[in-house]
């Protein structure tokens, strides 16, 4: 049994040491916000906030979650709600598959850098793939919630 903090609550649980996060988070807890896209950690979808920072949670076992803050697309975070009232304005998702892990990335990227240059976000955002090739309006969504922020 491990006990693991996500969105706020404690959750315990009854799961392997190494299972991965992302199934604990899915299959046991029911955040399916987060998604499996590729299972090896390359295309983004399952991203998650650990501490601030996002992760790949079909490769973290959750042994090493536990004592870490994690949150999910469906969690509360100042930077993450601007973020979803942008891609709302910017009608970001086609399919939306991706999209979770889009907005925990950009999320992380606005809490470790206020004020993203274009290479900053192209930097952070390379870690996720969306195939529909919304990149453009996820830019344009991330600039416009640092506007946001800015104006108060």
């Amino acid at each position: 049994m491990v006990t693991l903090k996500i969105n706020g609550k404690e959750h315990q649980v009854d799961a392997a040491e190494d299972m991965p996060l992302l199934w604990v988070i899915r299959d046991i807890i029911g955040f399916t916000g987060t998604k499996f896209g590729c299972g090896k950690g390359l295309c983004g979808a399952c991203m998650v906030l650990m501490d601030g920072n996002a992760i790949n949670s079909c490769q973290l076992p959750v042994s090493l979650a536990v004592g870490k803050d994690l949150i999910t697309v469906e969690g509360e975070q100042e930077n993450l709600q601007r973020l979803q009232k942008s891609w709302e304005k910017f009608n970001v998702p086609q399919c939306g598959f991706c999209q979770s892990g889009q907005l925990i990335t950009a999320t992380a990227l606005l809490t470790s850098k206020a004020n993203p240059t274009e290479e900053d976000i192209h930097n952070a955002m390379g870690r996720n793939i969306c195939r529909c090739g919304t990149y453009q309006r996820i830019k344009n969504a991330i600039n416009h919630s640092v506007e946001l922020k800015n104006k108060g």
